[in-house]
C-alpha cells in the first residue's frame, strides 16, 4: 500500500506547476457572469428598476465578464 503523505506531497508538487488551460477559465468566467448578470437584471425588475430583457442581460454579462477578465489579468 501507497503512504498517505507521499501521495499529498506528489498531489501539492502537480498542482503547483500546473498552469492550467485559460479556456476552461474564459468559460467558466462567461457562464458565472452570464448567471449573475441575469440574477442582477432580475432583481432590478423586481424592484422595478430596469426591465428584463434578453439585451438587459447580455450587457450586464458582458460588463461582468470585461471587469473580472480585467482584474484578474492584471
Amino acid at each position: 500500500m501507497s503512504d498517505g503523505d507521499s501521495d499529498a506531497d506528489g498531489f501539492e508538487a502537480g498542482v503547483a506547476s500546473s498552469e492550467g488551460d485559460p479556456r476552461v477559465l474564459l468559460v467558466l468566467n462567461a457562464v458565472l457572469s452570464t448567471l449573475f448578470g441575469w440574477t442582477i437584471v432580475w432583481g432590478l425588475s423586481y424592484l422595478g428598476f430596469l426591465e428584463f430583457g434578453f439585451i438587459n442581460v447580455a450587457t450586464a454579462a458582458i460588463l461582468l465578464f470585461a471587469m473580472t477578465y480585467l482584474v484578474t489579468m492584471s
